[in-house]
Protein backbone atom coordinates (compact mmCIF):
# COMPACT_ATOMS: atom_id res chain seq x y z
CA UNK A 1 0.00 0.00 0.00
CA UNK A 2 1.95 3.30 -1.24
CA UNK A 3 0.86 7.16 -1.48
CA UNK A 4 2.98 8.28 -4.21
CA UNK A 5 4.16 11.98 -4.60
CA UNK A 6 2.12 13.60 -7.42
CA UNK A 7 2.50 13.42 -11.51
CA UNK A 8 -0.02 15.26 -12.84
CA UNK A 9 -0.40 15.00 -16.65
CA UNK A 10 0.38 17.86 -18.35
CA UNK A 11 -2.52 20.26 -20.07
CA UNK A 12 -3.05 19.32 -24.04
CA UNK A 13 -2.12 22.93 -24.95
CA UNK A 14 1.22 22.18 -23.84
CA UNK A 15 3.78 21.03 -26.52
CA UNK A 16 3.81 17.34 -27.94
CA UNK A 17 7.42 16.65 -26.48
CA UNK A 18 6.21 17.97 -22.75
CA UNK A 19 3.08 15.49 -22.86
CA UNK A 20 4.82 12.60 -24.09
CA UNK A 21 7.62 12.59 -21.06
CA UNK A 22 4.76 13.56 -18.55
CA UNK A 23 2.42 10.55 -20.02
CA UNK A 24 5.34 7.92 -19.94
CA UNK A 25 5.75 9.42 -16.10
CA UNK A 26 2.53 8.80 -15.40
CA UNK A 27 2.07 5.25 -16.14
CA UNK A 28 5.07 4.17 -14.48
CA UNK A 29 3.80 6.20 -11.52
CA UNK A 30 0.48 4.29 -11.58
CA UNK A 31 2.60 1.20 -11.59
CA UNK A 32 5.01 1.99 -8.81
CA UNK A 33 3.22 -0.18 -5.54
CA UNK A 34 2.98 -3.20 -7.47
CA UNK A 35 5.02 -5.82 -6.85
CA UNK A 36 6.46 -8.13 -10.01
CA UNK A 37 3.87 -10.73 -8.88
CA UNK A 38 1.08 -7.95 -9.00
CA UNK A 39 1.70 -7.00 -12.50
CA UNK A 40 1.79 -10.35 -13.84
CA UNK A 41 -1.41 -11.88 -12.77
CA UNK A 42 -5.09 -11.58 -15.31
CA UNK A 43 -7.60 -12.12 -13.58
CA UNK A 44 -9.83 -12.34 -17.01
CA UNK A 45 -9.67 -12.13 -20.78
CA UNK A 46 -10.95 -8.99 -21.04
CA UNK A 47 -7.88 -7.75 -18.81
CA UNK A 48 -4.08 -7.61 -19.66
CA UNK A 49 -1.64 -8.03 -16.86
CA UNK A 50 -0.16 -4.16 -15.44
CA UNK A 51 3.23 -5.02 -17.28
CA UNK A 52 1.67 -6.01 -20.48
CA UNK A 53 0.26 -2.45 -20.28
CA UNK A 54 3.43 -1.01 -19.76
CA UNK A 55 5.16 -3.01 -22.60
CA UNK A 56 2.20 -3.27 -24.91
CA UNK A 57 2.38 0.89 -25.13
CA UNK A 58 6.03 0.51 -25.66
CA UNK A 59 5.69 -1.84 -28.25
CA UNK A 60 3.03 1.14 -29.84
CA UNK A 61 6.31 3.95 -29.79
CA UNK A 62 8.80 1.56 -31.00
CA UNK A 63 6.48 -0.43 -34.09
CA UNK A 64 5.06 3.04 -35.53
CA UNK A 65 7.31 4.95 -34.89
CA UNK A 66 11.25 3.85 -34.07
CA UNK A 67 11.18 1.03 -36.35
CA UNK A 68 10.12 3.32 -39.49
CA UNK A 69 11.57 5.97 -38.75
CA UNK A 70 14.67 6.45 -36.40
CA UNK A 71 17.84 5.96 -37.92
CA UNK A 72 19.97 2.58 -37.12
CA UNK A 73 17.45 1.95 -34.14
CA UNK A 74 17.46 -1.21 -33.49
CA UNK A 75 14.70 -3.59 -32.01
CA UNK A 76 15.36 -3.89 -27.99
CA UNK A 77 14.40 -7.60 -28.28
CA UNK A 78 12.86 -8.71 -31.78
CA UNK A 79 11.50 -11.79 -30.00
CA UNK A 80 8.93 -9.08 -27.86
CA UNK A 81 6.91 -7.87 -31.12
CA UNK A 82 5.12 -11.47 -30.49
CA UNK A 83 4.02 -11.34 -26.77
CA UNK A 84 3.41 -6.97 -26.62
CA UNK A 85 1.47 -6.59 -29.88
CA UNK A 86 -2.53 -6.48 -29.02
CA UNK A 87 -4.94 -7.06 -32.17
CA UNK A 88 -2.65 -5.43 -35.40
CA UNK A 89 -3.47 -8.50 -37.59
CA UNK A 90 -0.73 -6.58 -40.11
CA UNK A 91 1.47 -6.72 -37.63
CA UNK A 92 1.56 -10.60 -37.76
CA UNK A 93 1.23 -13.42 -34.93
CA UNK A 94 1.28 -12.94 -31.51
CA UNK A 95 0.74 -14.43 -28.24
CA UNK A 96 -3.29 -15.36 -27.30
CA UNK A 97 -4.81 -12.37 -25.13
CA UNK A 98 -5.76 -14.67 -22.83
CA UNK A 99 -2.58 -16.07 -22.12
CA UNK A 100 -1.00 -12.84 -21.71
CA UNK A 101 -0.82 -13.61 -17.84
CA UNK A 102 1.16 -16.74 -18.48
CA UNK A 103 4.20 -14.28 -18.99
CA UNK A 104 6.12 -14.83 -15.74
CA UNK A 105 9.36 -13.45 -18.21
CA UNK A 106 9.98 -10.81 -18.97
CA UNK A 107 10.14 -9.90 -15.16
CA UNK A 108 8.67 -6.09 -14.10
CA UNK A 109 12.17 -4.72 -14.14
CA UNK A 110 12.76 -6.04 -17.27
CA UNK A 111 9.89 -3.87 -18.73
CA UNK A 112 10.50 -0.93 -16.78
CA UNK A 113 14.32 -0.95 -18.48
CA UNK A 114 12.66 -1.36 -22.02
CA UNK A 115 10.42 1.54 -20.96
CA UNK A 116 13.98 3.54 -20.71
CA UNK A 117 15.19 2.44 -23.79
CA UNK A 118 12.29 3.57 -25.97
CA UNK A 119 11.69 6.66 -24.20
CA UNK A 120 15.49 7.58 -25.16
CA UNK A 121 15.64 6.59 -28.37
CA UNK A 122 11.87 8.79 -28.84
CA UNK A 123 13.53 12.21 -27.93
CA UNK A 124 14.97 12.42 -31.31
CA UNK A 125 11.46 12.33 -32.41
CA UNK A 126 10.03 14.09 -30.53
CA UNK A 127 10.74 17.57 -31.73
CA UNK A 128 10.18 16.73 -35.99
CA UNK A 129 6.67 18.07 -37.21
CA UNK A 130 6.05 15.78 -39.42
CA UNK A 131 6.34 13.11 -36.68
CA UNK A 132 3.41 14.96 -35.01
CA UNK A 133 0.07 13.45 -35.60
CA UNK A 134 1.42 9.72 -34.78
CA UNK A 135 3.30 10.99 -31.53
CA UNK A 136 -0.57 12.87 -30.29
CA UNK A 137 -1.71 9.48 -31.73
CA UNK A 138 0.72 7.32 -29.40
CA UNK A 139 0.25 9.39 -26.21
CA UNK A 140 -3.99 9.27 -26.61
CA UNK A 141 -2.86 4.97 -26.54
CA UNK A 142 -0.86 5.23 -23.84
CA UNK A 143 -3.80 7.33 -22.06
CA UNK A 144 -6.32 4.49 -22.80
CA UNK A 145 -4.05 1.97 -21.20
CA UNK A 146 -3.60 4.12 -18.23
CA UNK A 147 -7.03 3.80 -17.48
CA UNK A 148 -6.97 -0.23 -18.37
CA UNK A 149 -4.12 -0.97 -16.10
CA UNK A 150 -5.97 0.59 -13.09
CA UNK A 151 -9.26 -0.92 -14.04
CA UNK A 152 -7.59 -4.17 -14.54
CA UNK A 153 -5.48 -4.46 -11.40
CA UNK A 154 -8.38 -3.54 -9.54
CA UNK A 155 -9.83 -6.36 -10.84
CA UNK A 156 -7.10 -8.58 -10.42
CA UNK A 157 -6.66 -7.40 -6.58
CA UNK A 158 -10.27 -8.10 -6.28
CA UNK A 159 -9.81 -12.17 -6.59
CA UNK A 160 -7.68 -11.69 -3.85
CA UNK A 161 -9.85 -12.91 -0.14
CA UNK A 162 -7.86 -10.47 1.52
CA UNK A 163 -8.55 -7.57 -0.05
CA UNK A 164 -4.95 -5.94 -0.99
CA UNK A 165 -4.83 -1.96 -1.22
CA UNK A 166 -2.92 -0.74 -3.75
CA UNK A 167 -3.25 2.88 -2.73
CA UNK A 168 -3.84 4.74 1.00
CA UNK A 169 -8.02 5.39 1.61
CA UNK A 170 -9.16 8.66 1.40
CA UNK A 171 -11.51 9.61 4.08
CA UNK A 172 -14.80 10.29 2.45
CA UNK A 173 -15.61 14.20 2.78
CA UNK A 174 -18.94 16.55 2.63
CA UNK A 175 -20.28 16.25 0.07
CA UNK A 176 -19.73 17.67 -3.40
CA UNK A 177 -23.16 16.80 -4.77
CA UNK A 178 -25.61 19.82 -3.32
CA UNK A 179 -29.18 18.52 -3.90
CA UNK A 180 -30.53 20.46 -6.60
CA UNK A 181 -34.57 21.49 -6.75
CA UNK A 182 -36.60 18.93 -8.97
CA UNK A 183 -37.09 21.13 -11.83
CA UNK A 184 -33.32 22.10 -12.02
CA UNK A 185 -32.28 18.34 -12.29
CA UNK A 186 -32.54 18.52 -16.21
CA UNK A 187 -30.52 19.67 -18.94
CA UNK A 188 -33.29 20.71 -21.33
CA UNK A 189 -32.68 20.84 -25.21
CA UNK A 190 -35.61 21.95 -27.61
CA UNK A 191 -34.50 19.26 -30.85
CA UNK A 192 -33.62 20.52 -34.25
CA UNK A 193 -30.98 19.58 -36.32
CA UNK A 194 -27.38 19.13 -34.37
CA UNK A 195 -23.68 18.53 -35.48
CA UNK A 196 -22.22 15.65 -34.10
CA UNK A 197 -18.42 14.56 -34.11
CA UNK A 198 -15.15 16.14 -34.27
CA UNK A 199 -14.93 19.52 -34.93
CA UNK A 200 -11.95 21.55 -33.10
CA UNK A 201 -8.33 21.94 -33.51
CA UNK A 202 -6.10 19.12 -32.52
CA UNK A 203 -6.12 15.37 -32.20
CA UNK A 204 -9.19 13.45 -32.25
CA UNK A 205 -9.43 9.14 -32.83
CA UNK A 206 -10.45 8.38 -36.48
CA UNK A 207 -14.05 6.79 -34.98
CA UNK A 208 -14.77 10.49 -33.87
CA UNK A 209 -15.47 11.75 -37.68
CA UNK A 210 -16.47 12.64 -39.84
CA UNK A 211 -18.32 15.84 -37.97
CA UNK A 212 -22.04 14.96 -39.76
CA UNK A 213 -25.72 16.28 -39.08
CA UNK A 214 -28.34 14.66 -37.24
CA UNK A 215 -32.08 15.50 -36.09
CA UNK A 216 -33.05 15.23 -32.40
CA UNK A 217 -36.46 15.20 -31.18
CA UNK A 218 -36.48 17.41 -27.88
CA UNK A 219 -35.23 15.68 -24.63
CA UNK A 220 -33.90 16.38 -21.86
CA UNK A 221 -30.27 14.86 -20.03
CA UNK A 222 -29.70 14.84 -16.05
CA UNK A 223 -27.75 17.21 -14.74
CA UNK A 224 -25.99 14.38 -12.30
CA UNK A 225 -24.94 10.61 -12.26
CA UNK A 226 -27.33 8.26 -10.91
CA UNK A 227 -26.07 7.72 -6.94
CA UNK A 228 -25.48 4.59 -4.82
CA UNK A 229 -28.34 5.45 -2.79
CA UNK A 230 -30.78 5.71 -5.85
CA UNK A 231 -29.30 2.15 -7.18
CA UNK A 232 -30.16 0.59 -3.31
CA UNK A 233 -34.04 1.73 -3.49
CA UNK A 234 -33.48 -0.24 -7.19
CA UNK A 235 -32.51 -3.15 -5.40
CA UNK A 236 -34.49 -2.77 -2.64
CA UNK A 237 -37.67 -2.88 -5.14
CA UNK A 238 -36.51 -6.12 -6.54
CA UNK A 239 -34.73 -4.54 -9.43
CA UNK A 240 -32.41 -7.41 -10.37
CA UNK A 241 -35.60 -9.76 -9.78
CA UNK A 242 -38.14 -8.59 -12.44
CA UNK A 243 -37.85 -9.56 -15.65
CA UNK A 244 -39.94 -6.86 -17.35
CA UNK A 245 -37.47 -4.20 -16.65
CA UNK A 246 -34.82 -6.11 -18.28
CA UNK A 247 -33.82 -6.52 -22.18
CA UNK A 248 -33.81 -10.04 -23.07
CA UNK A 249 -29.95 -10.59 -23.29
CA UNK A 250 -29.67 -8.79 -20.08
CA UNK A 251 -32.30 -11.04 -17.75
CA UNK A 252 -30.87 -14.04 -19.52
CA UNK A 253 -27.10 -12.55 -18.09
CA UNK A 254 -28.38 -11.35 -14.91
CA UNK A 255 -29.59 -14.94 -14.49
CA UNK A 256 -27.21 -16.91 -15.71
CA UNK A 257 -24.01 -14.51 -13.77
CA UNK A 258 -26.51 -14.28 -10.70
CA UNK A 259 -25.76 -11.01 -10.56
CA UNK A 260 -27.77 -9.09 -7.84
CA UNK A 261 -25.84 -5.68 -7.66
CA UNK A 262 -23.11 -3.90 -9.44
CA UNK A 263 -19.38 -5.03 -9.51
CA UNK A 264 -17.58 -4.49 -6.27
CA UNK A 265 -20.89 -4.33 -4.03
CA UNK A 266 -20.48 -6.30 -0.63
CA UNK A 267 -23.16 -5.28 2.06
CA UNK A 268 -22.62 -1.85 2.67
CA UNK A 269 -18.79 -2.04 1.13
CA UNK A 270 -17.36 -1.45 -2.28
CA UNK A 271 -13.79 -2.87 -3.00
CA UNK A 272 -11.76 0.04 -4.19
CA UNK A 273 -8.17 0.93 -5.36
CA UNK A 274 -7.57 1.59 -1.57
CA UNK A 275 -9.44 -1.93 -0.59
CA UNK A 276 -12.57 -2.76 0.86
CA UNK A 277 -14.11 0.67 1.86
CA UNK A 278 -17.53 1.89 3.11
CA UNK A 279 -19.74 2.85 0.58
CA UNK A 280 -20.90 6.58 -0.10
CA UNK A 281 -24.40 6.67 -1.16
CA UNK A 282 -23.46 10.07 -2.45
CA UNK A 283 -21.07 8.55 -4.71
CA UNK A 284 -21.94 7.84 -8.05
CA UNK A 285 -22.69 4.27 -9.12
CA UNK A 286 -20.19 2.46 -11.06
CA UNK A 287 -19.12 -0.63 -12.61
CA UNK A 288 -22.15 -1.34 -13.63
CA UNK A 289 -23.23 -2.80 -17.23
CA UNK A 290 -25.18 -1.75 -20.13
CA UNK A 291 -27.86 -4.03 -19.36
CA UNK A 292 -27.92 -2.72 -15.99
CA UNK A 293 -28.12 0.91 -16.55
CA UNK A 294 -31.15 0.12 -19.05
CA UNK A 295 -32.70 -1.86 -16.45
CA UNK A 296 -32.37 1.15 -14.10
CA UNK A 297 -33.87 3.40 -16.42
CA UNK A 298 -36.60 1.27 -16.85
CA UNK A 299 -37.21 1.00 -13.10
CA UNK A 300 -36.71 5.05 -12.75
CA UNK A 301 -39.58 5.22 -16.16
CA UNK A 302 -36.38 7.12 -17.75
CA UNK A 303 -34.47 5.90 -20.26
CA UNK A 304 -30.50 6.48 -21.95
CA UNK A 305 -29.31 9.26 -23.64
CA UNK A 306 -28.68 8.73 -27.38
CA UNK A 307 -24.65 9.66 -27.85
CA UNK A 308 -26.00 12.32 -30.71
CA UNK A 309 -27.83 14.04 -26.74
CA UNK A 310 -25.55 13.50 -24.85
CA UNK A 311 -22.52 15.61 -27.52
CA UNK A 312 -25.39 18.13 -28.66
CA UNK A 313 -25.50 18.62 -24.63
CA UNK A 314 -21.79 18.11 -24.19
CA UNK A 315 -21.55 21.00 -26.69
CA UNK A 316 -24.03 23.55 -25.03
CA UNK A 317 -26.13 23.09 -27.97
CA UNK A 318 -29.33 22.90 -25.30
CA UNK A 319 -30.11 26.69 -25.88
CA UNK A 320 -29.67 27.49 -22.15
CA UNK A 321 -26.39 27.20 -21.06
CA UNK A 322 -22.45 26.90 -22.11
CA UNK A 323 -20.53 24.02 -23.37
CA UNK A 324 -19.35 21.89 -20.65
CA UNK A 325 -15.61 21.72 -20.25
CA UNK A 326 -14.11 18.55 -20.57
CA UNK A 327 -11.21 18.78 -18.41
CA UNK A 328 -13.41 19.38 -15.46
CA UNK A 329 -14.79 17.21 -13.34
CA UNK A 330 -13.02 14.20 -11.30
CA UNK A 331 -10.45 12.78 -13.80
CA UNK A 332 -6.64 11.33 -13.46
CA UNK A 333 -4.16 13.98 -12.48
CA UNK A 334 -1.89 11.70 -10.24
CA UNK A 335 -1.14 8.12 -9.08
CA UNK A 336 -3.44 8.93 -6.24
CA UNK A 337 -6.67 6.64 -4.74
CA UNK A 338 -9.11 6.67 -7.55
CA UNK A 339 -12.56 6.51 -6.98
CA UNK A 340 -15.79 8.37 -8.33
CA UNK A 341 -17.04 11.02 -5.62
CA UNK A 342 -19.44 13.45 -7.66
CA UNK A 343 -18.79 16.43 -9.47
CA UNK A 344 -20.68 18.96 -11.63
CA UNK A 345 -20.87 18.56 -15.43
CA UNK A 346 -20.68 15.75 -17.92
CA UNK A 347 -17.31 14.49 -17.44
CA UNK A 348 -15.74 12.37 -14.74
CA UNK A 349 -16.20 10.22 -12.10
CA UNK A 350 -17.65 7.49 -14.52
CA UNK A 351 -18.36 6.70 -18.28
CA UNK A 352 -21.82 7.09 -19.05
CA UNK A 353 -23.86 4.53 -21.31
CA UNK A 354 -25.84 5.42 -24.13
CA UNK A 355 -28.48 3.66 -25.86
CA UNK A 356 -26.24 3.79 -29.28
CA UNK A 357 -24.77 1.33 -30.67
CA UNK A 358 -21.11 1.56 -31.46
CA UNK A 359 -21.56 1.71 -35.28
CA UNK A 360 -19.23 4.31 -38.12
CA UNK A 361 -20.04 7.67 -38.70
CA UNK A 362 -21.43 8.43 -42.10
CA UNK A 363 -18.64 8.82 -44.88
CA UNK A 364 -16.28 7.36 -42.15
CA UNK A 365 -13.17 5.74 -43.52
CA UNK A 366 -10.36 3.89 -41.53
CA UNK A 367 -7.19 4.94 -41.41
CA UNK A 368 -4.81 3.80 -44.44
CA UNK A 369 -2.44 1.35 -43.12
CA UNK A 370 -2.18 -0.73 -39.20
CA UNK A 371 -3.48 1.92 -37.18
CA UNK A 372 -6.12 2.00 -39.16
CA UNK A 373 -6.99 -1.38 -37.30
CA UNK A 374 -6.97 0.87 -33.86
CA UNK A 375 -11.08 1.56 -33.65
CA UNK A 376 -12.99 0.67 -37.21
CA UNK A 377 -12.86 -3.10 -37.12
CA UNK A 378 -14.51 -2.88 -33.34
CA UNK A 379 -17.62 -1.52 -34.55
CA UNK A 380 -20.62 -4.13 -34.34
CA UNK A 381 -22.42 -5.31 -31.23
CA UNK A 382 -20.72 -2.55 -28.91
CA UNK A 383 -21.99 0.15 -26.67
CA UNK A 384 -21.33 3.99 -27.11
CA UNK A 385 -20.37 5.81 -23.98
CA UNK A 386 -19.60 9.48 -23.22
CA UNK A 387 -17.38 11.74 -21.08
CA UNK A 388 -14.57 10.23 -18.47
CA UNK A 389 -13.71 8.52 -15.66
CA UNK A 390 -12.12 9.28 -12.66
CA UNK A 391 -9.20 6.57 -14.30
CA UNK A 392 -9.38 9.12 -17.83
CA UNK A 393 -5.94 11.26 -17.99
CA UNK A 394 -7.23 15.16 -17.77
CA UNK A 395 -7.24 16.51 -21.54
CA UNK A 396 -7.65 12.96 -22.92
CA UNK A 397 -11.38 13.36 -23.64
CA UNK A 398 -13.58 15.67 -25.33
CA UNK A 399 -17.53 15.90 -26.51
CA UNK A 400 -16.91 13.99 -29.46
CA UNK A 401 -15.07 11.01 -27.67
CA UNK A 402 -17.01 7.44 -28.54
CA UNK A 403 -15.75 5.03 -25.72
CA UNK A 404 -17.13 1.67 -26.34
CA UNK A 405 -17.92 -1.52 -24.73
CA UNK A 406 -19.84 -5.08 -24.89
CA UNK A 407 -22.95 -5.11 -23.19
CA UNK A 408 -22.09 -7.01 -20.44
CA UNK A 409 -18.89 -5.37 -19.50
CA UNK A 410 -18.58 -3.71 -16.40
CA UNK A 411 -15.47 -3.83 -15.22
CA UNK A 412 -14.26 0.03 -16.01
CA UNK A 413 -15.49 2.61 -14.03
CA UNK A 414 -18.86 2.65 -16.26
CA UNK A 415 -22.30 4.47 -14.88
CA UNK A 416 -25.39 6.84 -15.97
CA UNK A 417 -27.11 9.50 -16.67
CA UNK A 418 -30.52 9.72 -17.43
CA UNK A 419 -32.11 11.19 -20.23
CA UNK A 420 -36.48 11.89 -21.11
CA UNK A 421 -38.50 12.81 -24.18
CA UNK A 422 -39.83 16.13 -24.12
Amino acid sequence: MTQLQPRSVIAPSTGLAERFRATRALSEALAAPLSDADATIQSMADASPAKWHLAHTTWFWETFLLREHAADYALFDERWAFIHNSYYETEGERIARFARGMLSRPSLDEVLGYRAHVAAAMEGLLGDPKHAELIALGIAHEQQHQELLLTDIKHALFQNPLGPAMFDAEPIGESERPLAPADDLWHRHPGGIARIGHQEDGFAFDNEGPAHRTLLEPFALAKRLVRNREWEAFIADGGYDTATLWLSDGWGWVKENRVSAPLYWRDDEQFTLAGWQPRDPDAPVTHISYFEADAFASWAGERLPTESEWEATARGQEGEGAAHDPDAGNQLDTASPIQPRGSEGLFGDCWQFTRSGYLPYPRFQPAPGAVGEYNGKFMSGQCVLKGASCATARGHSRASYRNFFYPHQRWQFTGLRLARDL
